[in-house]
Order: structure tokens, then C-alpha cells, then sequence
């Protein structure tokens, strides 16, 4: 089963800080191995994980399955938009949710990531995980992103 880990009112001062800190709380937790950090950082940095979505912004960082010990998901939201490097072009863009992925199983991890790809197309979604208090966040975030929505077809 996936951890959940939450936390807002946190400051970074660049995506670096922010990939340090993902890195030690998940090293911290125990759901990583020593090798996790650094290698979500050279994974940042050769594949960065800034998306423009419709209405705002998120970045998804994540490594190779061999750096994890169990599956998490560490759902950061900011005081302050973090820059990413963008995915899918050159820039940076001002991400006010970070999404976190451990993942052992590489399968697992696509299914993963085509899941919240889904629930993040919706703005409503991610408007709510944005407003959420911080309480409520993690139910949010099960209930927005990571669970299939019955209303939500699939189409191929």
C-alpha cells in the first residue's frame, strides 16, 4: 500500500531546496534508500518534471524504482510557487503543488503517473488541492487524483 505524506507552510527557496527536502523527509521516513537524494536530483535535472496544466502548474519529481524501499507519495504545497524546469519545453514555470513519487515497481509507476495525469486535466481537482486545508489534503488527494472517478471514462 502507498504512504501518504502531506505538508504545506513550507518555504523553499529554489526547486534544488525543494528536491532536498523531499529527499531527506523521504530518507527520514523510510520509504527511500540512501541513493534516493542524489538520484532524484540528477533524474530532475536531466528530465525535469515541471507541467503546465490548464489553469496552474505542478511538478511531479521521481527517480528509478531500485532507490525505494516502499511505495509514497509526499504531497507538498508551498507557501510560496516553487520554479521548475519545464517538462516539455526550455523555462521554468512557478509550481504551487509538488507531487512527489516513490515507486518500486516500474509498472506500478506508470499506472501511477497516468492517473494523476487524468486527475490533474481537470482544474476543479486541482483547484481543490490547492484550497484544501491542510487536514483535509491527503482525503483530497485520494479523492481527486489517485482513485479512478466513476464519472471519469476512459477513452483510447
Amino acid at each position: 500500500m502507498t504512504q501518504l505524506f502531506v505538508r504545506t507552510g513550507i518555504h523553499f527557496a529554489d526547486c534544488n531546496a525543494a528536491l532536498e527536502h523531499i529527499g531527506e523527509e523521504l530518507l527520514a521516513k523510510g520509504v527511500v534508500k540512501t541513493s534516493y537524494p542524489q538520484a532524484l536530483k540528477q533524474r530532475e535535472a536531466l528530465f525535469p518534471t515541471g507541467i503546465v496544466l490548464e489553469q496552474h502548474a505542478v511538478a511531479i519529481p521521481h527517480c528509478e524504482a531500485i532507490h525505494a524501499i516502499s511505495p509514497a507519495i509526499y504531497l507538498i504545497r508551498p507557501d510560496n510557487p516553487v520554479n521548475f524546469q519545464r517538462a516539455d519545453e526550455d523555462g521554468e514555470i512557478a509550481v504551487p503543488l509538488i507531487i512527489a513519487l516513490v515507486v518500486e515497481n516500474p509498472d506500478a509507476q506508470l499506472k501511477l503517473l497516468r492517473q494523476l495525469f487524468g486527475g490533474l486535466q481537470n482544474p476543479q481537482r486541482v483547484e481543490a488541492l490547492l484550497n484544501a486545508p491542510q487536514a483535509e489534503l491527503g482525503k483530497a488527494f485520494w479523492e481527486t487524483l489517485a482513485e479512478p472517478q466513476p464519472d471519469a471514462a476512459s477513452s483510447f
